[in-house]
């Protein structure tokens, strides 16, 4: 049975939410002060930041990995609904981010103005994103949470975002030092990479969890069917299904042949197949639906060297 570590999951969202609030704030507050528009960006990505803890915060109240009545096969789907909705929110901040470049190059707008102090400033910041995201990811995997996977890929790409625009007003810094006016410039086009770092994001957010809502195939049934092959007793098997995802929840259904005279002997072969899959898969649920051993059927969906139909 699956633990529920909402609980845990919780505490984690809510402690990365204020961090997040603090970064929202700073690279407003200085991207307001300097006119930048990279840091401006970067400050609405860090929004979604916010929004996505939010979002986790509400999806794991729901998210219970325990069936009910209502919910057979647990909850758990919220949790990658959860994660879609990051992703959604990262195709926003994507948008933002292109649109407000693409007018800054049309149609101009105020010259950025940097000093060491303010950079210093991005550098804190930039820390406070880095111990998040290594914070989340290290929580989320231990606790098969894909809220906090998916919230650690998110953070992650702010880390790079802001590695970009630290860079970039580096160079805005250097071009006022030096009396360089090109380099003006370098702020308005890294938006642009940086939309792409944040379309990356929710792209592969998107990939992570979909297989999971429509129930895409989560193992071979080859590899199925040669596990339960090795277990002495077993004939042959088909109609093997199986749907979720490898190391958070797996499902797996078969109808399984067994050389069995009783039903003891066929109930203890089924666990020994059950045992090794769960060895493999874990978590995992499993149905096997048994049948003799002078079972004939067209749906059989591999032959073996015992037996051929």
């Amino acid at each position: 049975m699956l633990a529920d570590n909402r609980s845990e999951i919780r505490k984690v969202l809510i402690i990365t939410l204020l961090l997040n609030i603090v970064v929202m704030a700073i690279k407003a507050v200085v991207g307001w002060l300097t006119g930048s528009l990279s840091l401006l960006a970067d400050a609405l990505h860090s929004v979604t930041d916010s929004a996505n803890n939010i979002l986790g915060l509400v999806t794991n109240h729901y998210a219970n990995p325990q069936p009910d009545r209502d919910h057979p096969y647990g909850h758990q789907k919220f949790d990658a609904i959860g994660a879609l909705g990051i992703a959604v929110f990262l195709g926003i901040a994507c948008f933002e981010i292109l649109s407000g470049a693409v007018q800054r190059l049309l149609h101009g707008g105020q010259l950025v103005k940097i000093s060491p102090n303010e950079l210093w400033i991005l550098l804190i910041v930039l820390g406070i994103n880095i111990f998040v995201t290594f914070y989340e990811r290290r929580v989320g995997k231990r606790l098969g949470s894909a809220i906090l996977v998916a919230d650690a890929q998110h953070t992650m790409s702010d880390v790079w975002v802001t590695i970009m625009v630290i860079a970039g007003l580096i160079g805005v810094w250097q071009g006022e030092v030096w009396n360089i006016p090109q380099l003006q410039s370098l702020d308005v086009f890294l938006s642009f990479p940086v939309a792409l770092l944040v379309f990356h994001s929710g792209w592969k957010v998107l990939t992570e969890n979909l297989p999971w809502l429509v129930d895409e195939m989560a193992i071979a049934p080859e590899i199925i069917h040669d596990i339960a092959m090795d277990v002495p007793g077993v004939v042959n098997c088909h109609s093997i299904a199986s749907r979720g995802v490898v190391g958070r929840q797996v499902f797996i259904d078969m109808h399984m042949i067994v050389n069995a005279a009783d039903v003891e002997t066929a109930h203890r072969i089924t666990e020994e197949v059950e045992a090794h899959l769960e060895e493999r898969f874990s978590p995992v649920r499993i149905l096997i639906h048994v049948e003799p051993p002078a079972y004939q059927s067209d749906r059989i969906s591999y032959d073996s060297e015992n037996r051929s139909h």
